[in-house]
């Protein structure tokens, strides 16, 4: 590709990206991921969900990746902790199939294997929340949150392990705090948003220059990142030599070189 060439295509790719951007909503995941990136728009949300205004947010990071015990790692959308040491995970899920219960089991689970240290006591463990916001109605009881803890069922009572997932049903618009954050949530405009915090964040992202060209890296660090996933693919089948797959997934050759040596270590 001569330079004219790729000018042309950088165009247009940052044509497509703004018209992307234009209609991004809350739930998505990864302009999720970069608006609640800021302490306060974590905390006011929250703050909503638990209905403890009293909460703060002492650090939140956004596309957070943690591993498993074989070393399989998972992006989360949001991991905040709170001033008392709580630990949240936040989760847009458009699919259902990507919020069912076992996969809210595993988030927990992994949350918890990676903020204890080898020796730790367990009642070291800290109160956790994997909270999941779905776009559609993925329980199916009508409810706009639905709050699952373990109990012991022959008495009834809460078990105690402190581990807590919540499931919000975006599709619940009403009147309450919580139903205008879902309408927030469905919004591609700031202007259609009640919450002023909110609408700051996204039209921030949408309209200033800045936040603008933010979104647009991010969106190709995002292309890079799904470039890599198919090069892994194509690594793994053994079919293909290293310069093929560097053509076909617009990789360097020493790109493609550096994954091989990451996966046969």
């Amino acid at each position: 590709m001569n330079n004219t060439e790729e000018t042309l295509d950088f165009e247009q790719k940052h044509k497509e990206d703004l018209q992307r951007l234009r209609g991004f909503r809350l739930l998505d995941d990864d302009f999720m991921s970069k608006v609640f990136e800021d302490k306060a728009c974590a905390e006011f949300l929250l703050q909503i969900i638990l209905q403890r205004h009293d909460l703060k947010v002492q650090s939140v990071q956004g596309q957070y990746d943690i591993k498993n015990l074989q070393g399989r790692s998972i992006r989360l959308d949001i991991l905040a902790v709170d001033s008392n040491n709580r630990i949240y995970n936040i989760e847009i899920q458009r699919s259902d199939r990507g919020a069912d219960a076992k996969r809210a089991r595993y988030n927990s689970s992994l949350i918890d294997a990676n903020i204890t240290e080898a020796g730790d006591k367990y009642d070291a463990l800290t109160e956790t929340y994997v909270i999941f916001i779905t776009e559609n109605d993925v329980l199916k009881a009508g409810l706009p949150i639905y709050h699952v803890d373990r109990i012991i069922q022959e008495t009834g009572e809460p078990f105690g392990d402190e581990a807590h997932i919540i499931y919000i049903n975006s599709q619940i618009k009403d009147e309450t705090e919580l139903g205008k954050l879902m309408h927030d949530f469905s919004c591609t405009n700031p202007k259609d948003m009640y919450y002023k915090i909110l609408a700051d964040r996204v039209r921030y992202f949408k309209e200033d220059e800045e936040g603008v060209l933010t979104m647009c890296r991010e969106m190709e660090n995002m292309r890079k990142a799904e470039r890599i996933e198919i090069a892994k693919r194509m690594l793994a089948s053994g079919k293909l030599t290293y310069e093929d797959i560097a053509a076909f997934t617009d990789l360097t050759l020493e790109e493609i070189e550096a994954l091989a040596v990451q996966k046969t270590a």
